[in-house]
């Protein structure tokens, strides 16, 4: 049954993605770049919508009275990176326009991509980290001024469940490069969706924000330090039978700075 359901939900994805990219796509000169992140948007929050009726995926979100309220105050949001659920439950769910920081690899994903190539986001050269780092402190700043979030995964890629990543520190750079707070951001998500598995499982997942953290005071690597040990005491207290469960639990890898 979790086979047949979980293989549903992806035709769901696949048919709804093919005409709403097409229409992202032929939109995308004649709208502004907001109206074209709201109506991508409107398709993470349809594709949500079928894993909660074909799965029975729910979500819960907390703390999302600790994000900025001006529509021109700006944040860098730094999210745990669990399943391919949290990238899409944070762009539908968020209430502020997202620039995410991503490898330019996804661009040739047919559809997904052309869609995602239209919007106005960070696409970066992994293998050149330098010149990469360079446009994201680029962008982020032009971002910025213009009252986008932009938004990273510091460990970089999917972790397991209960596991811990390397923090790398490009997104509290740019943090310490701009002036801008930091948001760190809990997600629960591999219970539900597990790292690169389609075979999906009933139940509920968890965002929770914490604090706005300043970079004022601080060095890219005390940032981010902060960063990860409000992510990771949370998702311990979130997913407690995931942590406990593994061995070297509260010996998560140091902030890694990024090149």
């Amino acid at each position: 049954m979790r086979a047949a359901r979980s293989a549903l939900f992806v035709l769901w994805g696949l048919v709804t993605l093919a005409p709403w990219a097409t229409a992202a796509v032929l939109i995308s000169p004649w709208v502004s770049s907001t109206r074209l992140y709201w109506f991508c948007s409107a398709w993470g929050r349809v594709l949500l919508w079928g894993l909660h009726r074909i799965v029975g995926v729910r979500v819960q979100l907390r703390g999302w009275d600790r994000l900025p309220q001006g529509r021109r105050e700006a944040v860098i949001v730094l999210a745990k990176h669990q399943s391919a659920l949290e990238t899409l439950a944070l762009f539908a769910y968020m209430p502020h326009p997202l620039a995410f920081v991503f490898k330019k690899e996804l661009l040739y994903i047919p559809f997904f991509g052309w869609a995602l190539g239209r919007m106005d986001m960070v696409h970066i050269d992994r293998s050149r980290r330098t010149e990469a780092f360079q446009k994201v402190v680029v962008q982020g700043r032009r971002l910025a001024a213009q009252g986008t979030w932009v938004i990273m995964f510091p460990e970089g890629t999917r972790v397991p469940r209960g596991a811990v990543g390397a923090y790398k520190t490009g997104g509290t750079r740019l943090a310490c490069e701009t002036g801008l707070p930091v948001q760190p951001v809990a997600c629960a998500t591999a219970r539900v969706w597990p790292r690169r598995s389609l075979l999906l499982q009933p139940g509920e997942y968890v965002l929770s924000v914490g604090p706005a953290l300043a970079p004022q005071g601080h060095s890219p690597d005390s940032l981010m330090a902060e960063v990860q040990r409000w992510i990771e005491s949370e998702m311990q207290r979130l997913d407690p039978e995931a942590y406990t469960s593994r061995n070297g639990v509260g010996q998560a890898p140091a902030p890694q700075p990024s090149h």
